[in-house]
Formats: C-alpha cells, sequence, structure tokens
C-alpha cells in the first residue's frame, strides 16, 4: 500500500507540474476523487484497528501490572510488536489523505475551479 500511495502522490505531482496542452482537468479530478475515497476507506479500516490493538494492550498492560505472569508479559510484547507497524501505517495514511487533499485543490485551480481556502472560505 505504501507503494501505491507514494506512486499515486507522485503521478499526480508530475501532472501538476508539466503544462500538457489538451489535458482533460475534469477526468483528472474524477478520477482523483475516486482514488481518495479508496485511501480514504483504507485509512479508517486502518484506524478501527490500529484502535482495536490499542485498547487490547491498555487490557493487557492492566493484567501485567495487576497479577503480572510471563504468558500475559509475551502477549504484553507480541500485542505491542503489531501496534507499532499499525500505527506507522496509519500515519502514512493519514498524511498522504491530506496530501491529496492539497492536491486536489491544485487540480481545481488547474481546472479554472474555485477550491476551498480555510483563510477564504466559500459562501
Amino acid at each position: 500500500m505504501k507503494n501505491r500511495i507514494n506512486a499515486y502522490k507522485a503521478y499526480i505531482d508530475a501532472l501538476l507540474e508539466k503544462e500538457e496542452p489538451g489535458t482533460d482537468w475534469e477526468e483528472v479530478i474524477r478520477q482523483h476523487l475516486i482514488q481518495l475515497e479508496f485511501f480514504m476507506h483504507e485509512r479508517l479500516i486502518h484506524l478501527i484497528v490500529t484502535i482495536t490493538f490499542a485498547l487490547m494492550e491498555c487490557v493487557v498492560l492492566t493484567l501485567v501490572v495487576t497479577s503480572f505472569s510471563i504468558p500475559i508479559a509475551a502477549l504484553f510484547f507480541l500485542i505491542l510488536v503489531l501496534l507499532v507497524p499499525y500505527v506507522g501505517h496509519y500515519y502514512l495514511l493519514e498524511n498522504s489523505v491530506q496530501y491529496m487533499y492539497r492536491q486536489y485543490d491544485a487540480l481545481l485551480h488547474k481546472a479554472g475551479q474555485e477550491a476551498f481556502s480555510p483563510a477564504h472560505p466559500q459562501k
């Protein structure tokens, strides 16, 4: 997924950089919104999984503190080993989707449409 996200972001950045005449910006925007939906769905799923693992880690930590045993401590470290990559992957997804929002605004600008700006909200 990481390679797909980075490749897609680079593809859109390349489209935005070059001024190819005849580019159908409306179609590029439509395709971008579809890809953005895919990545937002992936982000939601990973948020749910990450929160679930974090809650499990808290429960197991409580068990480690209240009634220590080797199997419970091993479970704590096993969940931690899984939780760290989940947090890292969610971080990548979140930042990439935020970046794609900015790309969307740039695509709208290329298409001659007004993009939302927090400094100048639309009415």
